[in-house]
C-alpha cells in the first residue's frame, strides 16, 4: 500500500471535524456517533483510493476495537455495579455519609482527593467515576454545588490515580511502547503530577470558601435529602462491604473485570439481605438501572440510574470512534500526519512538544485512549533514542496526552464515559456541564507543565550508557539525528 499524501490523509480528519461542529454546535444535538461513522467510511475510501482492500480496512478496524473490549468489559461492569449498588445501600450510605461528615467548603478538594485515591488502589480511572464518583454527585447536588464543579474534581482525581497507578493499563501500556519499565515510568511522572494535583488542590479550596455559602437553605435541602435517604434505604457502614471487596481485591492485584463482578456479587448479596431486594429485581437492576419514586425530586434524579442499558450510547460511542481510529491508522492516514511534524522538529524541546501534542491530537480525531499511547510512543521513540534523551521522556508526555487528556474529549471514549456516568446530560443540550472540562485541573495542568519543562530542559533525563546499551542489545530502532538537541 502506498502511503498516502498529507494533504488526503487530512481529508477524513478536517470533514470529521466538521461535521462534528456542525452536529454538536450548530445543530445543538450531542450525537456524535453519526458523524464519526461517516468519518470511518471517509477512511476507508482513501485506503482503497490507496490500493486497500475492504477486508484489509476491516481488519485494521476491529483489530483496534478487540483491544478495547476490556475497556468495554469494564464499562457494561460498572453499568451492573451503579444499577446494584444503589439498591443495595452502597451509594446511598455513601452519599449520605458525605452530607453529615464532609463540609461544603471543602468537600471540591476532599473529592478529588478521594478519588485519586481509590483510582490508584484499583487502576481504573472509570471503575472510580462510575462507582464513587457517582456518589459525590450525589454530595455535592446536596450541596448545591453547581455538577459540572464536582465532575471536575471526580476527574482530576480518578484520572490522576490511573496515570500513576501500576495496575493501571494506559500506566503499563506507555511503557511498554516506549521501552521502559512501569516503575520508572511512574517515579519520573512526578515532576509534572504533584505540582499539578497541588495546584488543582489549592484551586478547589479556594472555589469551596469563596462560591458556597453556609445559608440555612442548603442545610434544610441537605436535612431533607438525608431524610429521605433514611426513609427509603437501611444506612450502615456494613454497606460499604461491597466497595470494600473490590478495594481489597484490587490491592491484591485481582485484575479489574473480576474485581468489578465481584463487586456486582457482594452488592447483591447485600441488596436480598438488607434492602429486601428479590432475585428477580437484582437482575433487573443490574440490567436496567435502579428506580425509586421519593418525595425528593434530587434523591429521584440521582438515584434513578445505573444497569447494562444505561451504558449502551457510551458503549456504542466508543465502539464508533475506535472503528474510525482504526481505520485512519490501517489506511496510514495518522502515520502520514506525524511523519509530516517529525520533519519539522529538530530539537529536543520541538520532539517533545510534538509527541504530546501528537497524543491530544490523536485523542481528539480518533477518540481512542490506547491508540493516542501506542502510536505516538511507537513513531517518536526511535527519535529520542538518536537524540540520546531517554524514552522515560516520550512516555510522560503520550501518558499525559492520553490518559489524562482523554475525559476532556466529549467524544472520546474517556469523554463519553465520563458525560454518562456522571449523569451530565449533554445530550438534552444542557452544554453548561461541559464546563467540567476546564474545571478538571489536574487533567490539563499536567501536559501544560510538562511542555513548560520541555522549552527550558527541566526534567528531561538524557539517556544513560546503560539505556543506551540496552537499546543496542535490543535492537531497538535509532533515527540518527545530527541536529542540535537543545
Amino acid at each position: 500500500m502506498q502511503k498516502p499524501s498529507l494533504q488526503l490523509a487530512l481529508v477524513p480528519v478536517v470533514l470529521t471535524l466538521i461535521l462534528l461542529g456542525i452536529q454538536i454546535f450548530y445543530f445543538g444535538d450531542f450525537t456524535p456517533h453519526i458523524p464519526l461513522a461517516i468519518g470511518l467510511a471517509l477512511t476507508a475510501l482513501v485506503g482503497i483510493k490507496q490500493g486497500l482492500r475492504w477486508k484489509q480496512i476491516e481488519e485494521g478496524i476491529f483489530r483496534v476495537i478487540h483491544v478495547s473490549m476490556p475497556s468495554v468489559s469494564v464499562l457494561i461492569l460498572v453499568g451492573m455495579l451503579v444499577g446494584v449498588w444503589i439498591a443495595s445501600g452502597t451509594v446511598p450510605t455513601l452519599i449520605y455519609y458525605g452530607l453529615t461528615l464532609l463540609s461544603p467548603q471543602i468537600f471540591l478538594a476532599a473529592a478529588m482527593i478521594l478519588c485519586a485515591v481509590v483510582s490508584l488502589s484499583l487502576g481504573t480511572s472509570w471503575g472510580t467515576v462510575g462507582t464513587v464518583g457517582l456518589a459525590l454527585m450525589g454530595i455535592g447536588a446536596g450541596f448545591e454545588i453547581p455538577m459540572y464543579w464536582t465532575a471536575g474534581a471526580v476527574v482530576s482525581g480518578a484520572f490522576f490515580g490511573d496515570k500513576v497507578s501500576p495496575l493501571s493499563d494506559t500506566t503499563n501500556l506507555a511503557p511498554a511502547v516506549t521501552g521502559t519499565d512501569v516503575f520508572s515510568h511512574i517515579k519520573n511522572m512526578m515532576p509534572t503530577t504533584v505540582p499539578a494535583m497541588l495546584a488543582a488542590l489549592v484551586i478547589y479550596l479556594i472555589a469551596g470558601f469563596t462560591l458556597i455559602d453556609n445559608d440555612n437553605g442548603s442545610f434544610e435541602r441537605i436535612t431533607a435529602i438525608t431524610t429521605s435517604l433514611q426513609n427509603n434505604f437501611e444506612i450502615s457502614a456494613w454497606l460499604l462491604a461491597p466497595a470494600l471487596v473490590v478495594i481489597v481485591l484490587a490491592v491484591r492485584r485481582m485484575p479489574p473485570i473480576p474485581s468489578l463482578f465481584a463487586g456486582v456479587v457482594a452488592g447483591a448479596i447485600v441488596a436480598a439481605f438488607t434492602q429486601g431486594a428479590g432475585i428477580h429485581d437484582i437482575i433487573t437492576y443490574a440490567n436496567s438501572g435502579y428506580s425509586i419514586t421519593t418525595s425528593s425530586d434530587s434523591i429521584n434524579s440521582l438515584l434513578n440510574r445505573g444497569g447494562i442499558q444505561s451504558m449502551m450510547w457510551t458503549i456504542s460511542l466508543i465502539l464508533i470512534a475506535l472503528g474510525f481510529g482504526g481505520a485512519l491508522e490501517r489506511t496510514g492516514c495518522l502515520e502520514s500526519i506525524i511523519s509530516s511534524i517529525m520533519t519539522k522538529v529538530s530539537t529536543f524541546r520541538g520532539v517533545q512538544t510534538s509527541a504530546t501534542l501528537t497524543s491530544v491530537a490523536t485523542n481528539l480525531v480518533a477518540g481512542d485512549p490506547y491508540l493516542s499511547i501506542a502510536l505516538p510512543g511507537r513513531m517518536y521513540a526511535p527519535v529520542y533514542r538518536g537524540m540520546k534523551y531517554s524514552t522515560l521522556n516520550l512516555s510522560r508526555a503520550i501518558e499525559e496526552g492520553g490518559t489524562l487528556v482523554s475525559p476532556l474529549i466529549p467524544w472520546n471514549a474517556g469523554g463519553a464515559f465520563v458525560i454518562g456516568a456522571l449523569g451530565l446530560t449533554i445530550g438534552d443540550g444542557n452544554f453548561e456541564n461541559l464546563l467540567y472540562i476546564p474545571l478538571a485541573f489536574a487533567c490539563w495542568l499536567s501536559p501544560v507543565i510538562g511542555l513548560f519543562y520541555a522549552q527550558f530542559g527541566f526534567f528531561s533525563p538524557k539517556a544513560t550508557a546503560e539505556e543506551q546499551a540496552d537499546w543496542e542489545k535490543k535492537g531497538e530502532l535509532i533515527m540518527e539525528y545530527n541536529t542540535s538537541t537543545k
